[in-house]
């Protein structure tokens, strides 16, 4: 006898299904959506004359939203002042700062006392003017006077982000599962119950002097939380790469002004590591998920460096055989104009109008609509370097990935850099031309944009 509708399905028995929850994905603001298609990844034709061979390879690539231009300096300051103003909180919650009692009394709607590690968005930090003597220490904790020159700036050495990833690929693996029966789907081998996993784990603290300690250790598979890589990275730009990159030049202006002075703010930030860069992309991530909701904050996907797969399909534009991002096969345009910022001839930066960066989107954009994705300044990719390249990858979504241990080789921590920049001749800004730089090392012609790959069905190709 029937009692009403069946829950999640239809009259009479008929299998209708159940749907799932809609979510519509809000547009991430300044990104353009990449949508789903295929196209020859790498150089599709012989260069004697840089000893360029023919290597292309037939790839496709699934919807994804890609920044219109690099990370400025304003918006990679807006994750250091977050750091900064998180930092002052926590130490105008600890007594020894004089325990502000405005932020001590804040409590949950439980009547729990809150974290001060959450208070960022809970209060603004006292302006100067209206601070009293203890929350002016605490807001002058962060800053760092030069006894020589007197100039008062953020302390770099405190300016660090705690983050956690956990790496869903290895969790994934069923040679990983914690359930051994599950490891072998093949019912002719004898599975042992008794085969010890050995998984390497990512880890970092702060030890008695303060010192940053990342390590990578290696121990018996016990649970999920073997899984999730804890990270403290040390976020500032490094200012002194104008000087450090160029032997025997004056960029000390660019050392003191560049991330600092207003007229810079909508420049690409440098001086930052690839490891800087993916603390971004958490950092950006967690940003956005405190704007929503429930399941929403689940259903995200996150902010991340892009593939160099994905690099190089967004940089060739809606003809996938372009060798630049614009439609010619040079990096000037009609009447000598130029494309993009790069350095034109020998000794020669100025001609495109620029000595070094330039202005993002100064110049114009592709036909995806996206900035400087040929020059100004060379981009961060997620993927690790090997010379074989996509070779050895997969034709669908490519990427190659390898979390280096500390103790392994540092030639071993490699990661590919796409676009070439400002101080490159135009061969190195071809979109099809990649090249490295290690994971730690920070330079002043490499920045980053971030990607995010598009929640829910793909609608076509492009």
């Amino acid at each position: 006898m029937s009692c009403g509708k069946l829950a999640g399905g239809g009259d009479g028995g008929e299998l209708t299904g159940v749907r799932a929850q809609a979510w519509s994905e809000p547009n991430p603001y300044g990104m353009v959506l990449i949508k789903q298609g295929a196209y020859k990844m790498g150089p599709s034709e012989n260069d004697t004359t840089w000893g360029l061979h023919q290597n292309a390879k037939g790839v496709s690539i699934d919807n994804f939203w890609i920044d219109e231009t690099e990370i400025t300096n304003a918006e990679y300051r807006q994750f250091v002042y977050w750091v900064r103003d998180s930092l002052v909180r926590e130490r105008l919650y600890d007594p020894s700062y004089g325990g502000n009692e405005l932020f001590k009394i804040l409590e949950d709607k439980n009547g729990n006392q809150l974290d001060p590690a959450i208070l960022d968005w809970k209060r603004p930090i006292p302006t100067e003017k209206r601070a009293t003597e203890d929350e002016l220490r605490a807001i002058n904790s962060v800053y760092w006077t030069n006894p020589i020159t007197g100039e008062k700036k953020l302390d770099p050495e405190q300016m660090i982000y705690r983050f956690s990833i956990f790496d869903e690929t290895a969790y994934a693996l069923r040679r990983n599962k914690l359930d051994p029966a599950k490891r072998v789907r093949n019912t002719d081998v004898q599975v042992d119950p008794t085969e010890v996993i050995m998984i390497s784990k990512d880890t970092a603290y702060v030890d008695e002097d303060g010192k940053i300690i990342s390590e990578t250790i290696t121990r018996p598979l016990s649970g999920i939380w073997d899984f999730l890589h804890n990270y403290i990275i040390p976020i500032y730009p490094d200012e002194t790469v104008w000087v450090n990159d160029f032997n025997n030049a004056y960029n000390e202006p660019y050392m003191r002004q560049y991330f600092n002075f207003p007229c810079f703010d909508d420049y690409p930030v440098v001086g930052v590591s690839w490891e800087q860069a993916r603390a971004f992309c958490v950092w950006r991530t967690e940003y956005l998920k405190r704007s929503l909701t429930g399941a929403n904050q689940a259903m995200l996907e996150p902010y991340r460096l892009p593939t160099e797969a994905e690099f190089e399909y967004a940089a060739r534009g809606t003809k996938s055989e372009n060798k630049y991002p614009w439609r010619q096969e040079t990096p000037m345009g009609d009447k000598n104009c130029f494309l993009g910022n790069f350095k034109p001839g020998d000794g020669n930066y100025t001609e495109d109008g620029y000595l070094t960066t330039s202005r993002v989107a100064s110049f114009a954009p592709n036909e995806f609509g996206l900035y400087d994705m040929a020059g100004n300044v060379a981009e961060w990719t997620s993927t690790a370097f090997l010379e074989s390249g996509p070779e050895i990858m997969n034709d669908i979504n490519p990427q190659y990935s390898y979390n280096a241990a500390k103790e392994d080789p540092y030639a071993m921590k490699k990661k590919v850099v796409r676009g070439g920049s400002w101080k490159d001749v135009g061969h190195f800004i071809r979109s099809d031309i990649r090249s490295f730089e290690y994971q730690n090392e920070q330079r002043s012609y490499i920045g980053f944009r971030c990607v995010r790959s598009q929640a829910g069905c793909s609608k076509g190709k492009r």
